[in-house]
């Protein structure tokens, strides 16, 4: 029997209470490891996934200098749902702050096929790439990451969803 799911079907849903779970497990495997005696100078979100993440994980490292880099690489429409392309820049972070990237901790909630963090790497070759969650393609450009799924599953993050009413597999009262 064929596989026809479509890619919601092989989904990995994340709670909010996950994502922070998640993202306190990956303060905890960066702390210490920055080139300054252990310590990070700055910590960049790559917008919007890795937002909430960068946010626990700069609390949790007690680093106060928090910017952005806002890269677009999924399109979303058409027949085939969210296809991704070439990735762009929208915004960049403060160059002073950024330098090649030397103790700079770049954090992302997902990386994919690699393609966003393949572009932020080349501007900034020295900094430290770090995703809660990795996939098999984009892996060999993190260098630390919490879990890895399969290429096939669709993450389901906590800010993409609401709450509503499923009906009971059988039975309808």
């Amino acid at each position: 029997m064929s596989d026809h799911r479509l890619p919601h079907e092989k989904g990995f849903h994340i709670s909010w209470d996950q994502i922070h779970r998640d993202s306190r497990a990956l303060a905890w495997r960066l702390d210490g490891q920055g080139p300054d005696d252990g310590a990070w100078r700055a910590v960049v979100a790559i917008t919007r996934g890795g937002m909430a993440p960068a946010m626990i994980v700069s609390r949790e490292l007690d680093i106060r200098t928090v910017d952005t880099i806002s890269v677009k690489s999924y399109h979303a429409g058409g027949g085939k749902a969210d296809q991704q392309r070439d990735a762009q820049v929208l915004k960049s972070p403060d160059p002073e702050l950024m330098g090649d990237g030397e103790g700079v901790l770049i954090i992302d909630d997902l990386v994919d096929s690699g393609k966003t963090l393949e572009l932020v790497r080349e501007m900034y070759p020295k900094a430290h790439f770090a995703t809660v969650y990795a996939k098999p393609k984009g892996r060999p450009q993190v260098d630390t990451f919490i879990t890895e799924v399969s290429q096939d599953t669709w993450i389901f993050f906590p800010w993409d969803m609401a709450l509503q009413y499923v009906e009971p597999y059988r039975g309808t009262d």
